[in-house]
């Protein structure tokens, strides 16, 4: 259903989270943490969380403390990982409202004591090992001292080491030599903090691919993020169909007129019309999430027929040659959603300019695009 006043939507089918999430819990044992960093990928980070829950989610992930933060304000309870934070946030505040942290160097452990003292509880952490990615956590020769450190601060009531953990860099490519690699550098990490006295409540490793392709990597939590909105990082239609689209992302023709053969359209005339032509302007552009590089290759789904933006995608709109179609002001164009209808899907787009679903759908987050909700879990 459009809002009265509405030129552009994205609808959320919070149902769909929901299944998602029942669907990755029947693949493990572990518990499923349902990452909704991002304003949930888009999705609108604290109805994404609740739905997720609905559907047996039991940890919620976020990148930031404000993330963090703005789940505790919404009044959800579940715990909560925050990875991405700098020593000089409010770390303090983060402890006090149940927080968990992760700690992937010592100046971070320094920070969350100090933290402690300040909030009068110990911090609930999460000690994070590069095991191969190259990014965040303790390179393998700083976790023996990160770890002794990290059980010195729990003898002294100033943390709680609840879990260890790390991220895989292709597991989105079933079969690459890192996998392996990785889990037996994961594995070793664990032999080296239960060695020196940690014995971690959750370790966790799998992410959305590894959790849909590889139970030996799930341990006791696995973090699952793009397919709980339900698209998948594996090029598997298989595991694709298992998995259902949460996002439509649509807009109303605002504007349509004829134009004559070999007219130009948009900034540079990169596109020219072929013969006498009517074409639709559709309001939403760069601004609003549209890939710029979407321009004259973006699909969308217009009065039952699929089209491609004509020409470059502005900041704010972009135009669509129909040809002879009839096309009026108003009428739906949806850019993608789940395939029902034979719209584009949010991998169609993905493909079509040459980047992955996770961006696409995050994009849409522009304040000027109101997002709908729908579904029993809305």
């Amino acid at each position: 259903m459009w809002q009265a006043d509405a030129q552009s939507q994205v609808v959320v089918d919070l149902d769909a989270i929901r299944g998602n999430v029942r669907t990755l819990r029947s693949n493990t044992t572990a518990q499923v943490m349902a990452v909704v960093k991002g304003d949930g990928y888009g999705h609108g980070m604290v109805p994404a969380a609740r739905a997720a829950l609905s559907g047996g989610a039991t940890w919620l992930g976020v990148c930031t403390l404000d993330e963090a933060f703005g789940l505790r304000d919404a009044g959800l309870g579940a715990p909560v990982l925050a990875w991405l934070w700098l020593p000089g946030q409010p770390v303090a505040r983060a402890i006090a409202a149940d927080v968990d942290l992760s700690v992937a160097s010592l100046s971070q452990l320094t920070a969350v004591t100090a933290g402690a003292r300040e909030a009068g509880r110990p911090a609930r952490i999460h000690l994070k090992i590069d095991t191969g990615l190259s990014r965040s956590g303790a390179a393998a020769p700083e976790w023996p001292q990160l770890v002794e450190a990290a059980g010195k601060a729990q003898a002294d009531g100033y943390a709680e080491v609840i879990g260890v953990w790390s991220h895989f860099a292709c597991a989105d490519a079933p079969g690459h030599e890192t996998v392996d690699r990785q889990l037996a550098a994961f594995t070793d990490a664990l032999d080296t903090a239960q060695r020196l006295g940690i014995e971690p409540q959750v370790r966790h490793l799998a992410n959305s691919a590894a959790t849909l392709t590889r139970p030996d990597t799930h341990f006791d939590l696995v973090r699952t993020g793009i397919a709980v909105y339900g698209l998948s990082p594996l090029d598997d239609p298989a595991v694709r169909a298992t998995l259902r689209p949460a996002m439509t992302a649509r807009a109303r023709v605002l504007l349509t007129k004829r134009l004559p053969a070999g007219q130009g359209i948009s900034y540079g005339h990169t596109y020219v019309t072929q013969r006498d032509s009517t074409v639709a302007l559709v309001p939403l552009g760069y601004a609003d999430g549209v890939p710029r590089h979407a321009s004259s290759t973006g699909p969308m789904l217009l009065n039952g027929s699929r089209y491609t933006v004509a020409g470059r995608v502005c900041m704010d709109q972009f135009v669509v040659d129909v040809g002879d179609a009839e096309v009026s002001e108003g009428d739906e164009v949806i850019l993608f959603g789940p395939g029902d209808r034979g719209e584009p899907t949010a991998d169609d787009w993905a493909d079509a300019v040459g980047t992955i679903n996770y961006e696409i759908v995050t994009r849409f987050g522009s304040t000027r695009v109101p997002r709908v909700y729908r579904g029993d879990a809305a």
